[in-house]
């Protein structure tokens, strides 16, 4: 899997300078290009954190889908998430896929971050310590990875054009931070963001050389986001080597271009293509002859989706294991676990239980080969021991979803699903195809398509006034029976990529449907330039009576020894392309919750979101458990915690706030622009220590089955400046059930010379014991988290003298403390 560098030379010498200028950007969205000369073919590009999709938004080709990126970083065991890099590496592999675009290290900087589920934490240390494992999951099976998005990338408002002012301490210490522990467990490509950074566009900034390619060594692939290369020369000079997507970027022939009068010099271009080619090497994508890639992706030339293999018993194990150990037990007053040896009913409730979330919007989403919901996996826990009700509850707040196969038939085939048809501007039919449901982001493209349209024949279950919707670009309408109910000019507002092609707005109208009464559905949009091609459908009966909801969930849970209620959010609220405005799931849902808990004390409210939510009746319910978007087995996972086959295994990646206000940082809108991060050094726990706040819940908390006691923290009496610090702690099983604990440790550095925080966190490992046993944890605090960086002398250093060192189970819970001496002095 590997070329020598006077190998790499010599191929790199076979090509012309305008050869190896066309190499630098792509062939089509997802694939690179190939140069018959060198025996190298296409690389193909997947979206991945949670799933590898591969080269097609195609419902009919299914990914394995795992818990959201938040979820694996909640488990603390990396172990753990490198085998799940495996199984991504495997899809991949399977799907004929060499670069994934994961892992996401970018911070949960505010709560109202739109991308947090596909983000791992708040803290740059747990961030770097999971994504690291990531890569290395990945990249053990010959699957490149890629760090994304270089840097300061941390929330979505003006994504594209945001100006992020960091100050150097901040940005070295914090938000580079996972980006080199990424680059030192060797990962392949790292992707460059959309926003500039200190007035510099990204993927034209001096970071992409140092301290990246510089002070770091990596000698892999920068990448573009997609379609974040708007100009040529400035990016071409700069670190960035591959734009993305092909075949139409600032780069090709314009940079040719450059390089043949000398405005972008071709050393410069040599040491891209160098990358590049070091990269096909180790993929194993280099010296073969001819490219073999089929080129399937081209527009026009799309083959029809290849049937894949079932799901590997094994895999769905692995998914369902991790949904327990990432679930998080916020709260608990000795109601879980629930014993179904002595549950006669249990009343499950809300429509997140039966259509439970599974994972966040936008570019990382995929099609999964199937999802198991939270009531799906608790009627299986308990078939043939107890009587399940299920009440869905009102309707949370948000759009009408997508039509689903299960309800609506192709008006043709009288078959579940829908009917697409691809028209040519007379009203031709080109082709047409059954698909499984209404959400069609790519409709296959042929030789004179103009109009996209998508029927449906309605079979309401639900009497009244229906929401109708069509999502899109450009000229589109919407019809029932022959009747026209919308139609209009809806130009893109954005040439945001994740909202032309993945999430465009929709417009909605409303119809009376009655049941028995077929209604036929048609949707029409016309295809122009700069539209995309999305089309999306959706449908939604008349919402239930809000007052009249809880009401009746009350009086199932009040008949039921048990009641599971699950509230979330929507894909309206958590979502690539848009940062939130609120935390609250909503007056409805929250009435929801507390309607049920005032009817049975026994009740676990099951919060799927993928970033913190309030929780204003958290004191309210027996027991509360974050699943968040738990992925395609989140039901049987969950089920397994609800019923103790499993101890929640989670801690929080992140600090929960009781209230957005109370949270010290939640600008994510730019001002003029800009985007100014004046909180420094103090992001998450930090900053809610340095406003001395309580939160709901700190970074590090979750409760297993089991009690625990810290009992003794052992630290060196010193410590060399620059090395790495083992301190052990030991903890007493103090339940009665054997289990898992997260020993965490923390750091403060007394009459520090420079700014620091109050304290922060600084390493962690897990140990397991049984009833009544003592086990001590050994954890290595890394000389980075002791080390600062000197902006006046532009290095690390670290001070000597007395740093205290904190142990406990949260950032806001540290019994323990100890003192180290720190000698030196030595650069870290």
């Amino acid at each position: 899997m590997g070329t020598s560098d006077e190998e790499i030379d010599r191929l790199l010498g076979k090509l012309t300078p305008r050869a190896r200028a066309l190499l630098l950007d792509g062939a089509t969205t997802w694939r690179t290009r190939a140069e018959p000369a060198l025996g190298l073919r296409e690389l193909v590009m997947s979206d991945g954190p949670a799933g590898v999709r591969g080269e097609a938004w195609d419902e009919r080709i299914t990914s394995v889908l795992l818990p959201s990126a938040s979820a694996l970083a909640a488990t603390w065991d990396e172990d753990l998430v490198e085998s799940l890099g495996g199984l991504l590496a495997a899809e991949a592999r399977r799907k004929g896929v060499d670069v994934l675009l994961a892992p996401t290290l970018n911070l949960h900087r505010s709560p109202l971050g739109g991308r947090h589920f596909e983000c791992f934490s708040e803290d740059p240390e747990l961030t770097g310590r999971v994504g690291a494992a990531l890569v290395r999951g990945v990249q053990a099976h010959g699957v490149a990875a890629t760090a994304k998005h270089y840097v300061a990338n941390d929330s979505e408002t003006d994504r594209l054009t945001v100006d992020v002012r960091v100050d150097e301490r901040a940005l070295r210490e914090v938000y580079l931070a996972p980006f080199e522990a990424a680059v030192d467990a060797g990962v392949r490509l790292v992707m460059a963001g959309y926003n500039a950074v200190d007035g510099t566009t990204m993927t034209a900034n001096a970071l992409l050389s140092d301290p990246l390619k510089g002070e770091w060594g990596f000698d892999g692939v920068v990448v573009s986001d997609w379609g974040a290369v708007r100009s040529t020369e400035d990016t071409a000079r700069s670190g960035l080597d591959l734009a993305m997507p092909g075949p139409d970027s600032p780069w090709g022939e314009a940079l040719a271009r450059a390089v043949a009068d000398g405005t972008v010099p071709e050393d410069t271009v040599d040491d891209k293509v160098r990358r590049l080619l070091r990269l096909a090497a180790w993929l194993g994508a280099l010296g073969e002859g001819e490219p073999t890639a089929s080129g399937a992706a081209r527009a026009g030339t799309e083959a029809p989706p290849a049937p894949r293999p079932a799901v590997a018993p094994r895999e769905r194990a692995l998914a369902r294991r991790a949904v327990a150990a990432g679930s998080v037990l916020l709260a608990n007053r000795g109601v879980l676990p629930l014993d179904p040896g002595h549950l006669r009913t249990v009343a499950v409730i809300g429509a997140h239980a039966a259509r439970t979330r599974t994972q966040g919007g936008g570019s990382a989403g995929v099609f999964p080969p199937h999802e198991v919901s939270v009531l799906d996996g608790v009627r299986a826990a308990l078939r043939g021991r107890a009587r399940v009700v299920h009440v869905p509850g009102p309707r949370p707040d948000g759009p009408a979803p997508p039509l689903g196969h299960d309800a609506c038939t192709d008006p043709r085939s009288g078959l579940p699903g829908v009917l697409l048809r691809m028209l040519d501007a007379d009203g031709r039919e080109l082709y047409a195809e059954r698909r499984r449901g209404g959400r069609l982001l790519e409709p296959r493209l042929v030789p004179g398509a103009h109009t996209v349209e998508v029927s449906a024949r309605l079979r309401p279950r639900t009497a009244g006034r229906w929401t109708l919707g069509v999502a899109g670009f450009g000229r589109m309408s919407l019809a029932l029976d022959g009747r026209p109910l919308l139609a209009g000019d809806f130009p893109p507002p954005t040439d945001d990529p994740a909202v032309v092609h993945v999430n465009p707005p929709a417009q909605y109208t409303g119809a009376d449907l009655a049941v028995g009464q077929d209604a036929l559905l048609v949707a029409r949009r016309e295809l122009a330039p700069g539209t995309g091609r999305a089309t999306v459908v959706s449908a939604a009966p008349p919402a239930p009576d809000a007052a009249a909801s809880p009401a009746e969930a009350a009086r199932a849970a009040a008949g039921a020894d048990a009641a599971i209620v699950v509230v979330g959010t929507t894909e309206h609220g958590e979502c690539e392309g848009y940062d939130r405005t609120t935390l609250s799931l909503g007056a409805t849902q929250n009435a929801l919750v507390r309607a049920v808990a005032a009817a049975n004390p026994r009740t676990v409210a099951v919060v799927n979101s993928g970033g913190p939510v309030e929780l204003p009746w958290r004191d309210a319910v027996g027991a509360v458990l974050l699943a968040w978007f738990p992925g395609q087995e989140g039901g049987d996972g969950l089920a397994d915690v609800l019923f103790g086959r499993a101890e929640p295994g989670g801690r929080l990646p992140t600090t929960w706030p009781a209230a957005l206000a109370d949270a010290p940082v939640t600008r994510t809108l730019p001002a003029d622009g800009r985007l100014p991060y004046d909180e420094g050094l103090h992001v998450g726990h930090r900053g809610w220590l340095r406003h001395t706040r309580v939160p709901a819940y700190w970074f590090g908390h979750g409760l297993g089955y089991t009690t625990w006691a810290h009992e003794e923290l052992t630290v060196p009496p010193r410590a060399g400046a620059g090395e790495d610090v083992t301190v052990r702690v030991r903890v007493r099983n103090t339940g009665a059930r054997s289990g898992r604990e997260v020993v965490q440790v923390y750091l403060a550095r007394p009459g520090s010379a420079v700014e620091r925080p109050v304290r922060w966190f600084a390493g962690y490992a897990a140990v397991r014991a049984r009833p009544g046993e003592s086990v001590t944890a050994t954890v290595r605090v890394p000389a980075r988290a002791l080390r600062h960086w000197c902006v006046r002398e532009r290095a690390w250093r670290t001070e000597t003298g007395r740093w205290r060192v904190l142990a406990g189970r949260s950032a806001g819970e540290v019994p323990l403390v100890a003192d180290l001496e720190m000698v030196g002095p030595r650069s870290g």
